[in-house]
């Protein structure tokens, strides 16, 4: 009875003190709501708006899309009806290339050579890291639902499957990251190609065979003497498309030359610098058209994409599994990974990034995504420029959570199959979506908790400059929408309004 009687009053003082903080938020927030006048709801609205009108055009587009399938459109009518989004997509990635290397120079130049290099391991840990765990839940959840169990009668064979050893895809991987031309790199990748080429091979005087022929006639025997051999070598090749590792690496490099050279490199720095103001007025200017892109490539998609009843038993369950793997990466894991290091609220953070994850879903390409990306983690969010110039184009390029996940399903499901000869063309639309926006989500995330681990370095950074990266936001006009610019921008508001 003692025990009980000292535990008594503690128990009572906690209860007491949660009834009090629950009792104080609700009149905060009572107090919030009532101080709510309608300039406060036009200026949220404003603020929120270009949030608001994708939200909506994503809903559009899917009953547009679902409406419009019944009337069985040909493929010609299907890309004259996307072609508002295939715009979008083009403006988009325009700015990609100058984007990826201006933020890089311009993050990179602005840290020393010390604080860059924590900054860098730390990214790539938290990539590995990520990266391991999606491949894991894929693994998890491809044997737990199995979806490769049946029959394989409703598949079949699509393209041609091209044979590329580990040992060339690696060092393809090394050569692109070491482009020699810098233009061609532009839009060309290394890339091993293989062909067959006949090659002589002597064979050897004793061979009983060509003693036989020596014997029966001297000229067939020496025209058994060297035989030709067919064999697949490679040959060097490209492919189409940014080698934006290369550009990555040369950003990289370039970046900390600048930053060493102190007052040499001013102009260079700034140089970079104004091109990435440039750059980001630009999307600013393109998220005015982003709501009518986005409905209708949702729409298009939505209207080209194969029933469900035609692509079979096995390959819909496999969509099934590819998603829920998606969302328990993209829904638990990413968001606790940043709660346990960062002690925040993820949520908060993630809201502020719904535009950008929006976007992601329409248009299927984080590369496409990363003028967004970059946009709603530095105005809404207020994370670091220096941080998010660096880790947003590494991540764009090297960390690819969603696809890793997917890789490794479909890998395993290949072998529930037991047919190793699978191509999956005719898989819903939808799951590349996912997987997209997961590399989006996870570069995101990466960016709130590589700038939470390089708080120290970025404080004593600005103590050695004399002037902090908000200092000198404060002093530029930032980029920002156009009906925005007479409004004062709290970060931190706005994204727990978000």
């Amino acid at each position: 009875m003692t025990k009980d009687n000292r535990e008594d009053p503690k128990t009572r003082s906690r209860m007491e003190r949660f009834q009090q903080g629950v009792q104080k938020r609700t009149l905060l927030a009572k107090k919030k709501v009532q101080s709510i006048t309608k300039d406060d709801v036009k200026s949220y609205l404003l603020r929120n708006a270009f949030v608001l009108f994708t939200i909506v055009a994503v809903i559009l587009g899917i009953i547009l899309g679902f409406s419009l399938r019944s009337y069985k459109m040909s493929y010609r009518e299907v890309k004259y009806f996307s072609f508002p989004g295939e715009l979008l997509m083009r403006m988009l990635q325009m700015l990609v290339l100058p984007l990826i290397v201006s933020s890089l120079v311009t993050g990179i130049a602005a840290l020393d050579s010390k604080a860059s290099g924590k900054m860098g391991v730390r990214a790539v840990v938290y990539y590995m890291s990520t990266t391991i765990v999606a491949v894991l839940i894929g693994i998890i959840i491809v044997v737990i639902i199995h979806p490769g169990k049946g029959t394989k009668e409703n598949m079949h064979r699509e393209g041609k499957i091209v044979q590329v050893t580990a040992a060339d895809a690696f060092l393809d991987l090394i050569r692109n990251m070491f482009p020699p031309n810098l233009v061609e790199a532009c839009f060309k990748q290394f890339k091993t190609n293989y062909e067959k080429r006949m090659f002589k091979v002597d064979i050897s005087s004793n061979d009983t065979s060509t003693v036989a022929s020596i014997l029966s006639n001297v000229s067939e025997a020496m025209e058994t003497l060297t035989q030709m051999k067919e064999e697949i070598v490679p040959v060097p090749g490209s492919v189409n498309g940014v080698n934006a590792l290369g550009l990555v690496v040369f950003s990289i490099s370039f970046g900390l030359v600048i930053g060493s050279m102190k007052e040499q490199g001013q102009a260079l720095k700034d140089f970079f610098d104004s091109l990435n103001e440039a750059i980001m007025r630009l999307v600013a200017l393109i998220m005015w058209y982003a709501p009518l892109g986005i409905l209708f490539l949702i729409a298009g998609k939505i209207v080209e994409m194969e029933d469900m009843g035609v692509i079979g038993g096995q390959l819909a369950m496999y969509t099934v599994t590819v998603i829920i793997g998606l969302l328990i990466h993209a829904v638990i894991v990413l968001p606790l990974l940043y709660f346990l290091i960062t002690h925040k609220n993820p949520w908060v953070f993630i809201g502020g990034l719904i535009q950008a994850l929006v976007t992601a879903l329409g248009t299927s390409s984080s590369s496409a995504t990363l003028p967004v990306t970059f946009k709603c983690l530095e105005e809404i969010n207020g994370v670091d420029k220096r941080v998010t110039r660096f880790v947003l184009p590494v991540g764009a390029t090297i960390n690819m959570d969603g696809t890793a996940l997917y890789e490794a399903l479909a890998a395993i499901f290949i072998a529930q199959v037991n047919n190793f000869d699978l191509n999956f063309g005719q898989i819903i639309t939808i799951r590349d979506r996912l997987r997209t926006t997961t590399n989006v989500l996870g570069d995101s995330i990466g960016a709130g908790i590589v700038e939470h681990l390089s708080r120290h370095e970025l404080k004593n950074k600005d103590a050695e400059m004399g002037n902090s990266v908000i200092e000198e936001n404060e002093m530029k006009k930032p980029y920002q929408l156009i009906s925005q610019e007479n409004e004062s921008e709290k970060p931190l508001d706005s994204e727990t309004k978000m």
